[in-house]
C-alpha cells in the first residue's frame, strides 16, 4: 500500500513562498549620503555598485581599493531606479538588513529602553524621518508591520539620511502580537493621539522606570482599534494653541525628546 503524501495547507505554502521571496529580494540604495552609510556598514551586502566619476571621487575614502564598482554616465545611469530618484551618481544594489527578532533586539538588559511602533505608516519620507529621530535620540528599535508599512527601500534610506544603517527597523507579521510581546517584556505602551485627554509629559512623569513603547498611527487614520486596545495609556503632545496635530515624523521626534528629557529611560544620543 502506497502512503499518501499529505499536502500542506494553502496558508503554509503561501507563507513559505513569501519567506523565499523575501530572502531573495534585493533593493537599490541611492544618493551619496545613503550609499556612503551603506558602504561603511559591514552588515550590508555589496551586490552591485554603480558610480559616476564625480560620485566615485566623493566616495573615494570608503571605496574598496580592489575596485568592485562600475563607472557610469549620470545622464544614462544604468541602475533601475525611479526616474524621479535623485541618485547623485551613486547607487548600490544590496539586500535588506536582518537585525534579528523582536525578542533579541528589544529585550531589556537591565536597562529601560525606548522603542517606537508605527501603525501602518506607509510613506517612506515619514518612516525615514522617524528612523532618523530614533537614531538621534537613542531608541532601541523602530517596529512596523510587514504589510501596509514603508518597506526598506532606497527612498526610505535617503529620507533616513544614513540612520537606516544603524537604527534597527523591525518588520513584524502582526503589530498587535508584537505589542503583546513587548508588554510581556515589561514595556509600557503609550499611544499618541491628538485628541487624548492626558498630555504625554504628565504620563511620563507618572511612569515608573520601565521600558517605554511609543505607538504612532498613520496620517489621518491614526491608531487602529486593536492597536489602541493594546496600549496601556493614550496621550497627546501638548501644544500652545489649537492649530492641529503634528505629522507622524514630527510627533515621533517630540515624543522621543520628551522621553529623553524625563530622564527615566536609557537612550544613547548618537547624533
Amino acid at each position: 500500500m502506497v502512503a499518501r503524501t499529505r499536502r500542506k495547507p494553502p496558508w503554509v505554502v503561501e507563507k513559505e513562498r513569501q519567506r523565499k521571496a523575501e530572502e531573495g529580494r534585493t533593493l537599490w540604495l541611492f544618493g551619496l549620503h545613503a550609499v556612503r552609510a551603506a558602504l561603511l556598514n559591514p552588515r550590508r551586502a555589496r551586490l552591485r555598485l554603480v558610480l559616476s566619476r564625480n560620485a566615485a571621487d566623493r566616495l573615494r575614502d570608503v571605496l574598496p581599493e580592489s575596485g568592485g564598482w562600475e563607472e557610469a554616465d549620470p545622464r544614462r545611469f544604468p541602475a533601475p531606479l525611479d526616474p524621479q530618484s535623485v541618485h547623485q551618481g551613486a547607487a548600490l544594489e544590496t539586500r535588506p538588513l536582518d537585525w534579528g527578532s523582536l525578542e533579541e533586539v528589544c529585550a531589556p538588559r537591565g536597562d529601560t529602553p525606548v522603542v517606537v511602533l508605527l501603525d501602518r505608516v506607509s510613506d517612506p519620507q515619514n518612516a525615514g524621518a522617524v528612523l532618523r529621530s530614533a537614531a538621534v535620540f537613542g531608541a532601541r528599535a523602530v517596529i512596523a508591520p510587514l504589510r501596509h508599512a514603508a518597506p526598506e527601500t532606497g527612498a526610505l534610506a535617503r529620507a533616513a539620511s544614513g540612520a537606516l544603517e544603524r537604527q534597527p527597523y523591525l518588520r513584524v507579521p502582526n503589530l498587535a502580537r508584537a505589542m503583546q510581546a513587548l508588554s510581556g517584556m515589561g514595556y509600557r505602551l503609550v499611544g499618541l493621539d491628538g485628541e487624548a485627554a492626558q498630555e504625554l509629559d504628565a504620563v511620563l512623569a507618572d511612569m515608573t522606570e520601565t521600558p517605554l513603547g511609543l505607538v504612532l498611527g498613520a496620517e489621518g487614520a491614526g491608531l487602529r482599534a486593536l492597536t489602541r486596545e493594546r496600549c496601556d495609556v493614550i496621550a497627546r503632545i501638548g501644544g500652545a494653541g489649537g492649530f492641529g496635530s503634528l505629522n507622524v515624523s514630527n510627533a515621533a521626534a517630540v515624543a522621543l525628546f520628551a522621553a529623553r528629557k524625563s530622564g527615566k529611560f536609557d537612550t544613547n544620543m548618537s547624533g
